[in-house]
């Protein structure tokens, strides 16, 4: 093309320059489209960004720490246990969590283990004829000690490969379809929160300066009557997160304590309370409930007169509670104002594009619009398109 028109023509199409082109269109249609657009943007700016989003906000993420502290008694009376009175120091393990605390509900108890000599439990890979089936120094992860070689009578029926382990062993699969523990659902807990904004030195804590120590001695929360107080009875955690607390108790889960700092510092600086919510956090599914509750096991030592050492196997079942402190801080910014009411602003650069979309396309002079739209100009001659009185250079 450029052998055709000459070396000046090919330059135009490089060099050529674009000015904006206003034309007044006299047509309701087009100036509903064109003000209903920018009614969009505008309540977008004002109340998307600035109401929902509070974008004219600095933030902050609130930094926290947790301590709590149960209490309550509970009575139980059990073949292998006796008769025995548990406390705080027994059941609360650890007695000192991180943001978090376990309280036992139920058990599974092997008294009196020494380490000695004796038959595996019954399973297909523990299961013998005769010695020959048995490795000895072998030692299964799933199975209770190492092998000793010789395979013995685990019952008239059974022979098993004898290992040496603590014994008797563990037979976790009687656990008791009612809680041992079921008088946990009256304990209480008083959970001490304290949190700060750095960036606005804003310092808080959920019991608020209102609250006395009398106060605190008779209170319990209730949404209702006492949403400020800090003390929690489990069964009413338990019961605002949707479970029942004697349900629980039996295979144990685990429930989120929840506490919302959120605060808009503007208006309500003085008045940034706490916020609490209950959640069951362990997943309780009807159909893919394998390995359901939470537990674990744990021991205590004994030494008989003859200076044998025994121990008490319990594997515990419960529920842990985790306390999760969360929020975000707002305060007036001169900073985040300008930048994000400019970016918001900047969508009514799209009013004009959307505007010309539907001229150029859904009204019925759309062909003639199209062709006021756009004039070439030459260096002698200037060329005006038909209809001017629609459109001013």
């Amino acid at each position: 093309m450029c052998k055709t028109t000459g070396f000046q023509d090919c330059l135009h199409y490089v060099f050529d320059y674009e000015t904006p082109k206003t034309l007044v269109i006299p047509s309701i249609r087009v100036g509903c489209v064109f003000r209903f657009t920018q009614l969009l943007v505008v309540l977008y700016v004002v109340g998307y960004v600035c109401v929902v989003q509070k974008a004219y906000q600095d933030t902050d993420s609130v930094i926290s720490t947790v301590t709590t502290k149960v209490k309550g008694f509970a009575f139980t009376n059990t073949s292998d246990m006796g008769p025995h009175l548990w406390d705080v120091a027994e059941y609360v393990i650890p007695p000192q969590g991180d943001h978090s605390f376990f309280v036992l509900t139920n058990m599974v108890v092997t008294p009196e283990q020494t380490q000695s000599r004796c038959p595996e439990l019954p399973n297909p890979s523990t299961t013998c004829v005769d010695d020959c089936d048995c490795i000895e120094g072998h030692s299964d992860p799933r199975g209770n000690g190492i092998q000793t070689g010789l395979c013995e009578n685990y019952s008239t029926t059974v022979k098993t490969c004898e290992v040496l382990s603590w014994c008797p062993h563990e037979v976790d699969t009687k656990l008791p379809e009612r809680a041992l523990m079921s008088a946990a659902e009256n304990f209480t807990v008083l959970i001490k929160n304290s949190i700060t904004y750095p960036k606005f030195n804003i310092h808080r804590r959920n019991i608020l300066p209102h609250i006395n120590s009398s106060y605190l001695k008779r209170c319990e929360f209730n949404r209702t009557s006492d949403p400020d107080c800090p003390i929690f009875r489990l069964k009413h955690i338990v019961s605002e997160a949707g479970e029942d607390f004697q349900d629980m108790a039996v295979k144990g889960g685990i429930l989120g304590i929840l506490i919302d700092w959120s605060c808009d510092l503007d208006w309500w600086a003085k008045k940034c309370y706490p916020k609490y919510s209950f959640r069951r956090l362990d997943n309780k599914h009807p159909v893919n409930n394998v390995a359901p509750g939470y537990n674990f096991r744990f021991v205590k030592y004994y030494k008989k007169s003859d200076g044998e050492e025994t121990r008490m196997l319990i594997k515990a079942y419960g529920i842990r509670f985790n306390v999760i402190a969360f929020g975000t801080a707002g305060k007036f910014g001169i900073v985040p104002t300008i930048v994000n009411l400019g970016a918001a602003l900047s969508f009514l650069s799209l009013v004009p594009v959307v505007t010309d979309w539907f001229m150029l396309t859904c009204m019925k002079k759309r062909d003639f619009y199209s062709k006021q739209k756009v004039s070439y100009l030459t260096e002698d001659t200037e060329s005006m398109p038909m209809g001017s009185t629609y459109g001013t250079q």
